[in-house]
């Protein structure tokens, strides 16, 4: 009785074998035949193997490991879609007031977006000079949580007398100056008037690597507006240096991932998304 055998899968060329196992014909490619594991017997009881035979494969199939690698191998976006994104960014964000109004889903799309821009590359040893100027702060994804500190430690909205006005950046990059301008409105008791102030962190700010930014907080400079205009601007008494936190504690850090001649996107040390539009 034959016994069971195993054999690897192999191209075989072979003659004498029977004739309702023939895996070729004239005129038709050999077939790569994949061996079985087992054994028949024909009706004169010799033993013969079984075979399974596949198509022969096409020397123009590419595997789904060098197809994935291609689509993943990532693009540089060109002068024309990085206009058109730009624009669908902006869209994006209009409408939302900075993301004081952004719901969840409006975060994400615009995330997302403003990803498909980040696939520019920024070097800000040769363009540091871009960010020389005053920007306008038109979206912070801090700002859906729910606090005008973002993820930091601020007042919450919707729950003090405090309207938020516009936000600014003003950068000298010859004096490494970095000032975040706040324009606020402090309600009062009826029948006086709103108080307008606008607050000015000023900060010095270094570069970390090619992209990346620490500023580290020196002083807080409030200029009263509107009928208190009048009033020079003051600074608020601070502790004394020996009581001051170290400036480790008084700095944050960021990452400018997009930069041109008029639009900033900066992703911050604790994930805060922010879009700015240069004025």
């Amino acid at each position: 009785m034959a016994s069971a055998i195993a054999v690897p899968t192999c191209n075989l060329s072979w003659t004498n074998r029977p004739r309702n196992l023939d895996t070729h014909r004239e005129g038709i490619p050999q077939a790569r035949t994949r061996m079985g594991i087992g054994a028949l017997k024909n009706p004169r009881g010799i033993s013969t193997l079984r075979m399974i035979t596949t198509a022969p494969a096409s020397a123009n199939e590419s595997s789904p490991a060098a197809e994935a690698a291609v689509t993943a191998s990532p693009s540089l976006p060109t002068a024309a879609s990085i206009s058109s994104l730009k624009t669908e960014l902006l869209s994006a964000v209009a409408g939302l007031n900075r993301g004081l109004v952004a719901t969840e889903a409006d975060v994400m799309t615009v995330d997302t977006t403003s990803k498909n821009l980040e696939a520019s590359v920024v070097d800000l040893s040769k363009d540091l000079d871009k960010l020389q100027g005053r920007w306008r702060l038109v979206y912070s994804s801090a700002f859906a949580s729910g606090s005008l500190g973002g993820f930091r430690p601020g007042p919450p909205t919707g729950r003090l007398p405090l309207t938020l006005g516009q936000v600014f950046q003003r950068i000298d990059v010859v004096g490494r100056e970095f000032d975040n301008i706040v324009n606020l409105q402090i309600g009062t008791l009826w029948p006086l008037p709103p108080i307008e102030v606008t607050a000015t962190l000023a900060h010095k700010f270094e570069l970390i690597d090619s992209a990346s930014i620490r500023i580290i907080f020196e002083r807080t400079i409030v200029q009263p507006a509107g009928g208190l205009s009048q009033i020079p601007p003051f600074e608020p008494p601070q502790l004394p240096e020996i009581f001051r936190p170290p400036s480790t504690l008084r700095s944050g850090e960021f990452k400018v991932t997009f930069l041109d001649d008029d639009l900033r996107i900066t992703r911050g040390d604790r994930g805060e998304l922010r879009v700015f539009l240069k004025v």
